[in-house]
């Protein structure tokens, strides 16, 4: 069975308590549990990974190349600036798909541009925890073999 990496970047974690008008309310582990089981029902074992951190997220990209088909990655406010991110998945020629629960182009003006989407094999953003597994489908799609 393939795997793929699913990540979440800076305050994710508080999914469910931050501001559930824009997030929802389902909280980061239910999220987690429902994403391992579609991505069980689409034939991948996934691994989830979030940190606050950039350079940890960094970090599990570039091991990312050597153990995952793919990675959905929700890198929350570092969209938005880092270059950093950018790079590595530029580096790590596996798919990376961009997911944002919230429409990122209808928020503060800032939140309309993504560093990262340049480099990722797509991007999904404004329906709500849908867009994991929108872009879990869109693996299972790409890495068919």
């Amino acid at each position: 069975m393939k795997k793929i990496l699913i990540m979440h970047g800076p305050n994710l974690n508080l999914l469910g308590e931050r501001e559930p008008g824009i997030y929802g309310d389902t909280n980061f582990e239910t999220l987690n549990q429902q994403l391992t089981e579609y991505a069980k029902f689409m034939n991948f074992e996934a691994e989830i990974f979030q940190s606050n951190h950039e350079g940890a997220l960094i970090d599990k990209l570039h091991e990312a190349r050597k153990e995952f088909a793919g990675v959905v990655l929700n890198a929350g406010a570092y969209t938005h600036y880092s270059y950093a991110i950018a790079d590595a998945i530029k580096a790590i020629k596996i798919p990376v798909i961009e997911v944002h629960i919230s429409n990122i182009f209808a928020r503060d003006e800032f939140r309309s541009k993504s560093v990262i989407a340049p480099v990722c094999a797509g991007s999904i953003s404004g329906l709500g925890t849908m867009s994991y597994k929108l872009a879990i489908l869109a693996l299972a799609e790409m890495t068919k073999s």
